[in-house]
């Protein structure tokens, strides 16, 4: 699959392969972005942030990502 993914591949993918299943926002079905999504981190809203650093903790290990973000990895603590 390539980096980018068109509003119809998105369309078609399963609410648990984003980082916020109920917005369907943080797409994490490769470690490309896996990477983007630690890229934009930083605009998720506050209160979803554990939830998303969690999401992308979790799909880094499957596809074997190094997360480097302090802030992430405090997050995933909350």
């Amino acid at each position: 699959m390539s980096d980018i993914i068109s509003s119809e591949e998105r369309k078609e993918l399963p609410d648990s392969a984003f980082g916020l299943p109920e917005r369907r926002e943080y797409p994490l079905i490769d470690a490309a972005h896996v990477r983007a999504a630690e890229a934009y981190f930083r605009y998720c809203p506050e209160e979803l942030r554990p939830k998303l650093a969690r999401a992308i903790l979790d799909k880094a290990r499957e596809f074997g990502v190094d997360v480097e973000s302090p802030t992430i990895l405090q997050y995933a603590t909350e």
